[in-house]
């Protein structure tokens, strides 16, 4: 309830007696989450909704994430910027966690310093609601309760999270055409080919990751949401920084990037971890090391190849290489580090192969930054290149 001259008034009656707000072109976004649920991949699943809409032309973008997380927050708004053609001059917001830290008296707020460097980013200023006050953001909440009449009545089934967004956005802006503007001549398609000169050039996108501390286990492995994922090896039991993006992990050590996975977001709790390798990590440290250390390496341990875990995804043609290998007498034994010691130095059975030597080169020496020279010990370099 609201006073008005001493009256005691609802959020509607005020809005009539005093008229609606009103926002010039280019002025002001209004954001927010909302859940619904969808059909991914034969599944029911629950998601999390981004609604960004412009509040003068009305035109609006909804995005789908498995969570309200940094990440995802700052994903939402590049797509939504890049779909509008521009950035407004002010966001308006509630009182969400990933914006707002602690919420003060009156207009006072506590910004989230990574909300704060997004917001620098893309130079507009987010206003935030009062309390329990979502009415002044009236815009995209009646679109959150527009688009599950408009979008997830009529939602087809899809494969994954991509191709349902490319949906979403295209339906969106088709939208745009077919809905006349409540309060300016046209549909709200022509009132944002109006709005898009006033809108502020839009930057390249934020890099919006989260930056976690993690140390490599023995194993080289990481953790993350319960799922563990594979570090080379010549970082086992070093710290790294993990970043943390809505579709992909990034692990990066001594000022370069060292890994990259596809991230693995599984809601629930009933199902264990997964461990997702990288088996070019695992065959570094038998080249590092090489077939006659005595400090402990993949060639110690009989069977390595033939059961390691690691080696259940490799390409076809170091399956075929593989098998090739484990025909031999003690070939489950010492296979890497002849293997590919053979192939890195140009001389052994496979120096009849280029192209796999080639190959091997790329794979290995460019990712880890090695230089390798025949009857040398293997050692590291600054360089990112590979000589033979």
């Amino acid at each position: 309830m609201l006073f008005d001259a001493g009256r005691c008034v609802t959020k509607c009656q005020f809005v009539r007696l005093h008229g609606a707000l009103v926002f010039q072109p280019g002025e002001a976004f209004q954001f927010d989450w909302s859940e619904d649920c969808a059909t991914i991949g034969g599944e029911r699943v629950k998601l999390q909704v981004a609604h960004t809409k412009l509040s003068h032309s009305r035109a609006f973008i909804v995005r789908v994430y498995p969570l309200q997380t940094h990440e995802m927050l700052f994903d939402a708004h590049w797509h939504a910027f890049r779909a509008f053609g521009g950035v407004p001059g002010r966001g308006i917001y509630d009182n969400m966690k990933t914006a707002v830290d602690r919420v003060g008296r009156g207009r006072q707020r506590d910004v989230n310093a990574r909300f704060k460097s997004m917001a620098s980013h893309y130079v507009f200023e987010p206003e935030f609601c009062n309390p329990a006050a979502g009415w002044e953001k009236g815009q995209v909440e009646k679109n959150v309760r527009d688009a599950r009449n408009r979008l997830w009545q009529v939602m087809p089934v899809f494969q994954d999270l991509g191709e349902l967004n490319q949906w979403l956005e295209e339906r969106c802006i088709a939208l745009w055409a077919e809905t006349p503007h409540r309060e300016l001549p046209g549909s709200i398609a022509d009132s944002w080919d109006a709005e898009k000169p006033m809108l502020m050039v839009l930057p390249p996108a934020f890099d919006g990751f989260v930056e976690h501390s993690k140390r490599v286990s023995p194993t080289c492995l990481i953790t993350f949401e319960r799922n563990r994922y594979s570090v080379p090896a010549s970082f086992a039991n070093r710290p790294v920084s993990l970043r943390v993006y809505p579709e992909r992990l990034v692990i990066v050590a001594e000022g370069q990037t060292v890994s990259r996975h596809d991230r693995i977001i599984d809601r629930s709790h009933r199902k264990p971890g997964k461990v997702i390798y990288d088996w070019r990590h695992y065959l570094a440290l038998a080249i590092v090391l090489g077939p006659m250390a005595d400090d402990g390496s993949l060639q110690r341990k009989p069977g390595a190849l033939r059961n390691g875990a690691p080696f259940t995804e490799m390409p076809d043609i170091f399956r075929r290489l593989q098998d090739h290998m484990l025909r031999k007498e003690g070939g489950d034994r010492d296979p890497l580090g002849t293997m590919l010691r053979n192939t890195l130095t140009g001389s052994g059975w496979l120096i009849s192969c280029p192209w796999f030597y080639t190959m091997m080169k790329a794979l290995f020496c460019e990712q880890w930054n090695w230089r390798w020279k025949p009857g040398c010990r293997r050692r590291r370099i600054s360089s990112t290149s590979c000589t033979g």
